[in-house]
């Protein structure tokens, strides 16, 4: 993981599914396990949410809040 990548999920949309313009932080746990389940989707984005998915399965959300905010 590289810092960068928490940077991404509170500054990036979901691009597609029932969840399409919700910020990456803010995808719902069973959604997120879902792919896990089920394959994330190649590149950036499905590196991402496998990063997410570590982060909401282990209950770190929180570490993220310092990061939203006005840019």
């Amino acid at each position: 993981m590289n810092p960068q990548d928490l940077d991404k999920l509170v500054t990036r949309t979901m691009p597609f599914g029932k969840y399409a313009g919700r910020l990456l932080a803010d995808l719902p746990g069973p959604y997120l396990h879902w792919f896990a389940r089920e394959g994330f989707p190649d590149g950036e984005l499905g590196r991402l949410l496998a990063l997410m998915h570590h982060i909401d399965h282990n209950g770190l959300k929180p570490l993220l809040d310092p990061l939203r905010g006005p840019r």
